[in-house]
């Protein structure tokens, strides 16, 4: 006499519900383990930038000279990250003018990181995603700041504009990172993993 005639059956419709369930549940685990690195390089980079404007504005750091040794301090405090390959930062200057009573902002000078001592930044990832404040078109090859514009005619950039008195500077430090997810592009049937690149970016104002 047989006591359990159905708990082979339930043991086969287990393995069934378990075969269908596995790929949704290791989908689901995926993108947990991404989001949880793009959520780390995101904050890393972000304390970056908030550090970074710190220090600029605190520190009357002569740019043209010391950008790049300020920007390699910042960079060597960024692991578990692979900022030399996969990071940039552009340090900003903006100036309020007022002009027929109302004021905007211009772009005293800007600096990316292209260390030509160290060959870092630029020079050793080609990274060079374009600037949210202002795009320049122009580098200089030693002090990698932006020639682009003169000083009688500095462009006009949204950030902070109409909030910064005559004569006030402050400085915009942004950070970029090249997020590489563990299984981007990823999609099965309707399912698909959440793109969390490829630029992860911060900006800071200080």
């Amino acid at each position: 006499m047989q006591l359990y005639p159905n708990r082979k059956r339930q043991r086969g419709v287990a393995a069934v519900e378990a075969a269908l369930l596995l790929p949704i549940l290791m989908l689901l685990l995926f993108g947990m383990i991404d989001a949880a690195r793009a959520l780390q390089a995101n904050i890393i980079m972000t304390n970056i930038g908030r550090e970074g404007a710190n220090l600029v504005a605190r520190s009357n750091t002569d740019l043209d000279t010391g950008s790049q040794d300020l920007i390699f301090a910042l960079m060597s405090s960024a692991p578990p990250l692979d900022v030399n390959n996969q990071a940039m930062v552009y340090i900003t200057r903006v100036m309020g003018v007022a002009s027929n009573g109302a004021t905007r902002s211009v772009v005293l000078d800007q600096y990316r990181w292209d260390d030509a001592a160290r060959a870092l930044g630029v020079r050793k990832s080609g990274y060079r995603p374009v600037s949210k404040v202002y795009n320049c078109g122009s580098w200089s090859a030693t002090t990698a700041k932006c020639t682009a514009f003169t000083s009688s005619n500095r462009p006009t950039v949204a950030v902070m504009s109409g909030k910064l008195d005559d004569g006030e500077v402050v400085y915009v430090v942004e950070t970029f990172y090249r997020y590489d997810m563990l299984f981007s592009g990823f999609a099965s049937g309707s399912l698909s993993l959440q793109d969390f690149g490829p630029d992860l970016y911060s900006f800071t104002v200080f």
